[in-house]
């Protein structure tokens, strides 16, 4: 059924598309008003954070219902296979994220080399001037 993957497509486009043209907008009004001097730049980051929100909310909006929509001219099989799809995917992605958080975790631990704990410590120096030697030559010794 290749419409269930068109329409997936063109849900993500249309929400990707909605904030990222809403969040430009509000971008060039936030600017505007800082190089006019009406606002402060602390104000314009926190009311720029603000729209940033708003943007990410209303672009969810549409996409729940654009899906709604999409859902409702789908007869009750349709909506099923729709939903049974949905559910792959989302289990591939899930599976595909543990995946690479599993990696970055193993690569983390190779690239930090010995682990601080296991690294003993070394020798405190003398005071009595004489030269002690490594530690396993003072083992040697005694």
């Amino acid at each position: 059924m290749a419409n269930i993957g068109d329409g997936f497509k063109d849900i993500f486009f249309a929400g990707i598309g909605a904030l990222a043209i809403t969040g430009e907008k509000a971008k060039e009004v936030v600017d505007q008003l800082i190089a006019k001097g009406e606002i402060t730049v602390d104000q314009g980051k926190q009311l720029n954070s603000e729209l940033t929100r708003k943007v990410g909310e209303a672009a969810t909006n549409v996409r729940y219902a654009t899906i709604e929509a999409r859902m409702k001219a789908m007869s009750a099989e349709e909506r099923a296979e729709f939903v049974a799809k949905a559910a792959e995917i989302a289990d591939n992605i899930n599976e595909k994220s543990e995946k690479e958080a599993e990696a970055q975790a193993a690569d983390a631990n190779e690239a930090g080399g010995e682990d601080p704990i296991d690294v003993a410590p070394e020798a405190p120096a003398s005071n009595d001037g004489a030269d002690q030697g490594a530690p396993d030559q003072q083992a040697s010794q005694q």
